[in-house]
């Protein structure tokens, strides 16, 4: 009889500079998407509209704003009825704001599994803004719609720089939602600090006024936020007039990137220590 072999596998920390297995995400695909339906079910539990209500945080947002910043304080909207300006600004924004508030909790609310099943940690901020991009899509139809309401037809460019400005907010929401993802897991102040800085970055970015109507010097600064060029592109190619300021919509891609690396080595760095902490 012929001896046994013995296969020893060793387990051990990630090299540093392996900093994102693609081929191990793609193994635990399937758990990113039922995380992420999980999120979907959760949510909408026991609520009389369901998914209605994805719609109606833009819309009720759009009416506020639209009363209050251009009927009242008469700001500038440029060839857009000034609903449709604002309304082309906050899908992103609700996109934002809700998938880097999730993704901050979302090692905590997987608490239990973290500490029984591996898996790439990376699922699980992942999975939250998975949901965010359903979310999107659907306020991108709502967005559609209220186009042809007002009789405004995209034009070829929209299908364009749309895709661009979906991947740029994708990478950016990925690398803040990495990086808080893994400081709430040690520090849980996260949480509420978090509420403020999105109210404060929402003034900061060009969602509720024109990009045009800050200084060159000024508009410079603020595009180092990845938002305020997704945005000021996309609002460009929707009003059919003026051409693209490219300066900050490539100053918000540099921007993404490094975000995006930022947080993804804070957790590579600190994922090792999460099964002990949560």
């Amino acid at each position: 009889m012929g001896k046994k072999t013995i296969r020893e596998i060793i387990i051990g920390p990630k090299s540093s500079y392996h900093l994102i297995d693609l081929h191990e995400l793609w193994q635990y695909r399937e758990l990113l998407l039922v995380l992420a339906w999980r999120d979907i079910k959760i949510r909408y539990k026991q609520t009389l509209l369901g998914i209605a209500w994805v719609v109606f945080q833009p819309l009720i947002n759009m009416v506020i704003f639209s009363f209050f910043f251009g009927k009242v304080a008469k700001i500038p909207s440029g060839n857009l009825p000034y609903p449709l300006f604002v309304l082309s600004g906050l899908i992103f924004w609700i996109f934002f704001s809700n998938a880097i508030s999730n993704a901050s909790n979302s090692l905590i609310i997987n608490e239990d599994m973290i500490k029984k099943v591996y898996f790439p940690k990376m699922i699980a901020p992942l999975a939250t803004i998975l949901t965010a991009l359903l979310d999107f899509a659907i306020n991108l139809v709502l967005l559609a719609g209220s186009l042809l309401l007002f009789g405004r037809i995209p034009s070829m460019a929209t299908f364009v720089i749309l895709p661009i400005c979906i991947i740029v907010t994708v990478i950016t929401t990925s690398g803040i939602g990495l990086f808080l993802s893994a400081v709430n897991v040690k520090y849980r102040d996260v949480r509420y600090i978090l509420p403020f800085f999105i109210q404060l970055l929402l003034f900061v970015t060009p969602i509720i006024y024109p990009a045009n109507m800050l200084k060159k010097e000024h508009l410079y600064i603020i595009a180092l936020n990845p938002m305020t060029g997704i945005v000021t592109a996309f609002r460009t190619v929707i009003e059919r007039s003026g051409t693209i300021d490219y300066s900050l919509l490539i100053i918000g891609c540099i921007s993404s990137l490094m975000i995006f690396f930022i947080g993804l080595v804070y957790f590579h760095k600190t994922e090792r220590f999460f099964a002990d902490i949560v």
